[in-house]
């Protein structure tokens, strides 16, 4: 049996630069700050409190920056600045919307469906960014609510997500993290997030069934006019060639930055009238400065020993009954993802698995627990994600210009439509650890510890 750690002043002060940090970035709803900006408030405390303590300085902080999870969401957010302009999503709008025929139902899992094949691809802020304007546009013209399929957007979105390595960023933080390639990510959480993407969408035509029944009183007349054909399909010939390298990016050694770096220079070169301005104006710089200043925080913690001074009163639990600690870290991890944002407390507890791991401990069904719960748990509440926040935000813009309350999607609203799918979807996810548990717990995933974020 190993020595158990004692806290000292070490673990102590990062611990507490942790946590100042973290509820600043979970509160910014309250004081008016920007998540980023707490973020890398706490990244120079960490260095300064690490270079005074010796356990941290600049040059770790670095190193522990996960430059493959930063890269490759700059290059696909390029990615889509470009394709945006383009007109092809306002046409795959108005395709659906004519092929519905007025049927609510039918418009639902069209939108829904295409909304989740993007955000196979692409992150699920992009995706609802993309399709809440035209979701309202659509539901104005045929004169019905708008609420079930901007629900259906982030909630199917937010799930489809789950289902491959570059879907959603804690699903590329903890493949990056322990070496999961594209290929293995989708065998194990395709079929578990297939299961939970149907649950969803009946459970919102069971939920909404009085507003989808509804006959609209009015019809949807676009027409289906590309702004530049001739880029948005060099645009889906380039994303079919990258989810052809994403799906042989192991094989061949590259990272899956690489793909989505290659994808991006590939598109620029072949759509040549893309300037680079163009191509980098709606590249969120906010967002990759909080990834860049929450993996140098939490390398921080890691560097002073605190996440391996938590992880050995996980350790027992764990080793006692790995089945039992699956479920209920799927469960704790959604619960709350539902009450805060999933990326802090993702990129909290891949050094916690990767410490176990490195004592001996078998983990690896707690890796696919982790990005089903934190995954399917956005879904709870109305800041479960970042793609959710900006749902209500454009429903409660909508509400203010037509001077009608009932348009909002209010935190009651998504309590009663969102949090029932949540727990179906954690149901399901239950019942599929329960009886392929086999298949989950099997070590055929990489246990390569990344040099960035190294475990002592």
């Amino acid at each position: 049996m190993t020595e158990m750690l004692v806290m000292n002043d070490a673990m102590m002060i990062s611990g507490i630069i942790l946590t100042i940090t973290f509820i600043g970035i979970f509160t910014e709803t309250l004081h008016g700050f920007h998540r980023a900006k707490f973020a890398m408030m706490g990244a120079i405390m960490m260095i300064i409190a690490g270079q005074f303590y010796g356990f941290y300085d600049s040059h770790l902080a670095v190193l522990a920056i996960d430059w493959n999870v930063v890269f490759l969401l700059g290059c696909m957010m390029a990615i889509v600045s470009i394709m945006i302009p383009t007109g092809g999503f306002e046409a795959m709008a108005n395709y659906m919307a004519k092929v519905s025929r007025g049927r609510q139902f039918m418009l639902m899992a069209l939108l829904g469906t295409a909304v989740t094949v993007l955000s196979l691809l692409l992150d699920n802020v992009t995706t609802v960014v993309i399709f809440g304007p035209l979701i309202i546009l659509i539901a104005r013209a045929m004169k019905v609510t708008p609420i079930p399929f901007l629900l259906a957007a982030a909630l199917l979105s937010d799930t489809g997500g789950v289902a491959t390595l570059v879907g959603d960023p804690p699903n590329l933080m903890i493949g990056s993290a322990k070496g999961i390639d594209f290929n293995t990510f989708f065998i194990h959480m395709g079929g578990m997030t297939f299961a939970a993407w149907i649950t969803v969408l009946f459970m919102l035509r069971f939920l909404f069934r009085k507003e989808l029944a509804v006959t609209p009183a009015g019809e949807y007349h676009d027409k289906n006019e590309f702004k530049d054909r001739k880029l948005w399909n060099q645009s889906l010939l380039v994303l079919g060639l990258m989810v052809v390298l994403f799906i042989l990016h192991h094989s061949i050694g590259w990272e899956p930055w690489m793909v989505s770096a290659a994808g991006l220079t590939l598109l620029v070169f072949i759509a040549r009238r893309v300037e680079m301005d163009h191509a980098m104006e709606d590249v969120e710089i906010p967002l990759l400065i909080f990834f860049i200043s929450l993996f140098i925080v939490v390398g921080g913690v890691e560097h002073s020993g605190f996440l391996r001074y938590l992880g050995q009163y996980i350790m027992p639990f764990v080793q006692e009954d790995l089945l039992i600690a699956t479920l209920v870290l799927m469960w704790v991890a959604a619960i709350l993802s539902a009450a805060i944002d999933n990326i802090p407390f993702t990129a909290a507890m891949i050094p916690i698995l990767l410490g176990m791991e490195a004592q001996g401990i078998h983990v690896t069904p707690l890796w696919w627990a982790l990005a089903a719960g934190v995954g399917m748990g956005g879904n709870g509440t109305h800041i479960g994600s970042t793609a959710n926040v900006y749902i209500v935000t454009i429903s409660e813009r909508l509400a203010k210009n037509e001077n009608d309350p009932s348009l909002a999607i209010t935190p009651w609203i998504w309590f009663r439509y969102g949090t029932p799918a949540m727990i179906a979807t954690l149901i399901i996810c239950s019942i599929i650890f329960y009886f392929f548990f086999d298949f989950y717990n099997a070590a055929n995933i990489s246990s390569t510890v990344p040099t960035a974020a190294p475990v002592h």
